[in-house]
Formats: structure tokens, sequence, C-alpha cells
């Protein structure tokens, strides 16, 4: 094997680490949904108060991660990686031993940091490893690991919480963290990976209004995805009957669905444009959810509408990345890192509406408020659409060159 090849080799196996460790900080983040009942029968609070972990890890993530970025801007990427995974290890063991559900807060608020300062820079750290032409997809081998942490480290968790208890699962969370850590250690060089060293360099994108309208689309489209997601254990109480190897199955289904539509998104994007797949999914995830609350009487319609709610639901992640992408790919990794903190900021609303909304409608009610978010995004993609195709006519009238 020639010089060249072993090394693409290596960029390849430190990207799909990259990617193994996005999956690892994702689990912690789904799993909780899925463990709910177990962590307020045992801490002695409701569901909805339970789900404000998921809320905490969220709003955590989505607030820091610009600021942990910004003040390890001068480290080298694979410190700060380290630096990383063992915040969020303690966080989950931290979690694991918690004697109150204030202490898991607190735990969760720990891991959420590391999780919030890991996912911008593994994807800052794969775009770097590669050539210029393979870096979108060796962010969307790092993003998907999101998709992964659904369709395998949740259901995981959620089997485990059912048959040992919600301290199980978080143990089974920190022993992925751990292998993520040795990952790091073992695979990934260092490398050194341009990024902006203040807030406002950071945040520069935000000023043109495309990326804003798309961002604002992820904002919304997401905040529906997981408003019955995040409470998914009471949505479908009646269907699972609180069992914890029905619901794993339903995440499982999910995941599995999710991931295979997430990368048929992409492949759709390639041929027919992301602003296309992305208006597709979220009419259908608008439609599914409508007709959500007619299905979750008996298992095997849950099922069916799991398969369909998947499809949709994990369909928008990669193109709106690659408009992101397209838009401005100078800064591809900046705003690969502002579509996180937004979609961080997304399960957050998800998780503070879905309380209130337990309350104020009902669980089995959730999916028609998100219905209402998932047109917003539909409404909000087609402005971010007209947008970039004015700005493209004004390029083709000026000269300037227009990004594809």
């Amino acid at each position: 094997m020639t010089q060249p090849s072993s090394r693409k080799v290596r960029a390849r196996i430190a990207v799909a680490v990259l990617g193994f460790g996005t999956f690892a900080v994702g689990t912690d983040e789904f799993v909780l949904a899925g463990v709910l009942p177990q962590l307020g029968d045992s801490l002695g609070v409701s569901v909805a108060t339970a789900g404000q972990v998921v809320t905490v890890f969220a709003l955590t993530c989505a607030l820091l991660a610009p600021v942990l970025a910004m003040l390890t801007a001068g480290w080298s990427r694979r410190r700060v990686l380290l630096l990383a995974v063992l915040v969020y290890l303690a966080g989950n063991v931290a979690t694991a031993l918690a004697p109150s559900f204030a202490f898991v807060l607190i735990a969760q608020l720990v891991a959420a940091a590391g999780a919030g300062l890991y996912v911008p820079t593994a994807s800052v750290t794969a775009a770097a490893l590669v050539p210029e032409d393979r870096r979108g997809r060796a962010i969307a081998v790092v993003t998907t690991g999101f998709t992964a942490a659904t369709a395998l480290g949740a259901p995981i968790g959620t089997l485990l919480g059912g048959l040992l208890g919600w301290r199980a699962t978080m143990w089974f969370v920190a022993g992925l963290a751990v292998l993520g850590l040795l990952g790091v250690l073992a695979l990934v060089p260092a490398v050194s990976a341009p990024a902006p060293e203040g807030l406002r360099p950071r945040l520069a994108p935000l000023g043109d209004r495309r990326v804003l309208a798309v961002l604002a689309t992820t904002l919304a489209g997401f905040t529906a995805v997981y408003l019955p997601y995040v409470y998914i254990s009471a949505v479908f109480e009646p269907a699972t009957g609180g069992g914890g190897d029905r619901l794993a199955v339903l995440i499982f289904t999910l995941g599995v669905i999710g991931t295979a539509g997430n990368f048929a998104a992409g492949s759709l994007a390639d041929r027919i444009g992301a602003r296309r797949v992305v208006a597709v999914a979220l009419g259908w995830l608008a439609a599914v959810l409508v007709v959500l609350p007619l299905t979750t009487g008996g298992f095997g319609t849950s099922v069916a509408i799991i398969v369909a709610y998947g499809v949709a639901a994990f369909a928008i992640t990669t193109p709106q990345q690659h408009r992101l992408i397209t838009l401005r790919p100078e800064s591809a990794s900046v705003l690969v890192s502002l579509n996180a903190a937004v979609l961080y900021l997304a399960i957050s609303l998800a998780g503070m509406l879905g309380g209130a909304g337990i309350g104020l409608v009902g669980a089995n009610r959730l999916s028609l408020v998100a219905a209402g978010l998932a047109i917003l995004a539909l409404a909000l993609s087609e402005v971010a659409g007209r947008l970039t195709l004015r700005s493209t006519m004004d390029r083709s009238v000026t000269g300037e060159p227009v990004s594809r």
C-alpha cells in the first residue's frame, strides 16, 4: 500500500471514530426519553418533570457550544476532543450515582457541556482530515452518529432501563463514552484545523438572511420531530402498557427506519435538490403527526405509524446540512456548529413544550402541536429557498461565482 493510500485509510478510520463519538454523546440525549418513567418513579417526580432533564441537556449544549468552542479555539483539536469526552463521561457517571432529581439535572448539565463541545469540534476535525472535495461527506459521517444513537443506542439503553433500572442505562452510556475516549486516543491524529478565534466571527454567517431562514427551518422542524419523541413513553403508553421491551422495539424501529431515511434523503438531495427533499419530508411529517393520535391504541398500528414518522423525521437532517454548506462553503464548519446548536435548542424546546402540553392537551395530542410546527417549518424552508434563488439570480446578473 502506498503512503498516500495508507494516509487516506487512516483518515477514514479517524472520521469513523469521530462519528462513533457523536453516537456516544447522542445516545445520552435520546436514551433519556426512553427511561423517563423509571427515572420519575425512582426519584419521585412526574414524567413531565422528568422530561426536563432532556431540556436541560439540550439547552446547555445549545448555549455552551459556541462559547466553549471560542474558549478552546487555540488548543489542538485532539486535546479539545479528549477534554470533551472526559467531561461528558464525568457527567454521566455522576448521573448514574445521583441521589436526587436535582443532582441528575446538575450532572446532566456537566455531561451536556462535554457533548456541546465535542460535536462541532469533531465536525471540524473530520473536515481537516480529508481532502477538500470530501469534507461535506466527512462532516455527514460525524453527524450521522446522532441517527445511529436513535437506531441502536437509545433502544438498547431503554431495554436495559426496563430490565435493570435507569441507572444501568446511564452506566451503559458511560461505557460508550469510555470506548469513544479510547478511540480518540488511539486513532485520531493531531491535526491543525483553522477555526474562528472569537464569538463574533463564529456568528458572522447569521448576518446572511438565507442562513437564518435555513436555521429557522431546522429549529421549527426538529422541535416538531422531537416533541413526540422526548415523551415517546407517554405518547405510546396505551400501546406499550408501560413495558420497556415494547417501547424499545418502537424506538429501535424508529432508529432503523430513520437511518435509512437519512441516507436516502442525502442521495435524493444530490439528485433533485435539498430544498425539495426537505419540503416533501416536512409535508409528510405534518400529515403523519396529525394521524398519530388515532394509532396509539394498538401495538401494530403504533409500529406502522413509527415507520412513517421515522422516514419523514430523519429525512430532514442531511439535506439541511447540505443547504447550509452550499450557501457558504468557506464557512462549512462554522455553519455545522451553528446548526448543531440550533438542533439542541429544538430538542430543549420540545422538552419544555411537551412538558406543558401533557398538562394542557394530554400526551396523545402532543403530535397535533408538533404538526403545526412542521407546517411552520415548511413555510420557513420555502422562504429560505426563495431567498437563495433570488441571491443566485443576482449573482448571475453581476457575474459573481454562484455556489452549487
